[in-house]
């Protein structure tokens, strides 16, 4: 038998929230990571509200939560409220900077725009040093994007084409360039095969790297933003990028491509390595396959690897994720939590899952399912609210993530509040008994 003060079940956003603040609240914690997060996928900003539910664009999402709560009363972030949001964002900002990753914001807490790799812009909230933050007026003389000979996964043509579409840029001068890297194409077995993580290893080489340098002075001057794929760094990426920018003396944005995302990666490797520091356990490549429940209670869980080894633990923070995860299961007439068994949110019938035409300019319905829950994040089975048990992050019904542009917002936020629940009740219990002895 092993026994925690706190576990968290999941290791993406949401759940590495959850088991940071847990030890830092000086709790023995356990974090359960089936493998590579959604984090592996992501831009590597915090979204917290780019869009209302009926497609409003939001410069200042703090402010748009009144008008989200008119369109939604069951957001999420209507839970947590304001204040605990700004909270637990202010706090995931300071921890990620503490620890070697400045994550940076608008001065008045507004969104920025953020260049995609199709080149479209997307509303964000908090990005990494090196992602350019447009708000009206370009600052540079031109744009030059820079495409990697023999990398598949970035496409320039298609990123300057549509960003000159864009009022924004339409007085702007954009042009792509081709840099080619000497030994590059032996490095491949196939032309297919590369990837953002294969370049970053390459270009450990010295030669790789003087010859990256020197073609980038040739090709751009400090008076331009250079577009840039993230290729840079496994483990020391922005390291590499402010080196980068101290031999050029270069503007650059860096966009993600295709998965891996170095810049996703970049965060998810910063949480683990606070979540190491401050003394965690984690039981990584493992997942949780069943729990024992009594009286509306979690009493303990079992894993795949551990088999017949239970884990207790007093508290239970679940962030398994959505579709993608497996946090939430799908077939043909129905919508499930698999580990549990915990009530999800969704209708019966099947024609009310989707709009009718698949590009529609609202969300898919099934986007906004997932597991019900109390006003404390709690889940019920069999309509009884499990009271040590708390969920949080993208497994949450009630609101759309990739419509709305709130996915990491939410994972924050709701992750902050339910280990402070956990916090609180275990507080509130540790109190009543001292004042008994």
């Amino acid at each position: 038998m092993m026994h925690y003060d706190i576990v968290v079940i999941g290791g993406g956003i949401a759940g590495y929230t959850a088991a940071i603040r847990s030890l830092q609240a000086g709790k023995k914690t356990l974090l359960i990571n089936q493998g590579q997060s959604a984090l592996h996928f992501s831009s590597g900003s915090i979204d917290v509200l780019a869009k209302l539910p009926d497609g409003s664009p939001v410069t200042h999402p703090f402010e748009a939560l009144n008008q989200l709560k008119q369109q939604n009363d069951q957001h999420p972030y209507h839970l947590v409220g304001q204040p605990l949001l700004m909270e637990g964002l202010d706090w995931f900002k300071r921890t990620i900077t503490d620890a070697g990753l400045p994550m940076l914001h608008h001065p008045q807490g507004a969104n920025h725009q953020r260049i995609t790799p199709l080149g479209t812009l997307k509303a964000t909230w908090l990005s990494q040093p090196f992602v350019y933050q447009h708000h009206d007026a370009l600052p540079f003389k031109r744009i030059v994007v820079i495409a990697i000979d023999g990398y598949r996964d970035f496409h320039p043509q298609m990123l300057q084409d549509n960003l000159r579409q864009h009022v924004d840029f339409a007085n702007t001068h954009i042009e792509h360039k081709t840099i080619t890297l000497p030994g590059f194409d032996a490095y491949r077995r196939n032309p297919n095969e590369l990837r953002s993580i294969d370049i970053a290893r390459f270009l450990k080489q010295q030669s790789a790297w003087d010859h990256l340098c020197h073609a980038l002075t040739a090709l751009a001057t400090p008076d331009d933003l250079v577009i840039l794929p993230a290729i840079m760094g496994n483990g020391d990426g922005l390291i590499l990028m402010n080196k980068l920018r101290e031999a050029t003396q270069l503007h650059f944005h860096e966009v993600p491509t295709m998965p891996p995302s170095l810049l996703g990666i970049r965060i998810e490797e910063t949480l683990n390595r606070i979540f190491i520091q401050l003394g965690g356990t984690q039981l990584k490549g493992d997942k949780v396959v069943r729990g024992t429940f009594t009286n509306g209670q979690l009493n303990e869980i079992y894993t795949q690897n551990l088999r017949d080894i239970p884990v207790q633990a007093p508290y239970f923070i679940m962030a398994t994720g959505s579709y993608f995860s497996q946090g939430l299961a799908a077939t043909q007439d129905q919508i499930s939590e698999p580990i549990f068994g915990l009530k999800v949110s969704y209708p019966q019938q099947r024609t009310l899952w989707r709009n009718r035409n698949f590009f529609a300019p609202k969300a898919h319905p099934f986007m906004t399912f997932g597991v019900q829950t109390n006003a404390q994040l709690n889940p019920y089975q069999q309509d009884i609210a499990i009271k040590n048990l708390y969920c949080c992050g993208s497994m949450l019904s009630g609101y759309d993530p990739v419509f709305e542009g709130s996915g990491g917002g939410v994972a924050i936020a709701t992750a902050y509040y339910a280990i402070k629940q956990a916090l609180q009740i275990d507080s509130t219990i540790y109190s009543t008994l001292e004042a008994r002895v």
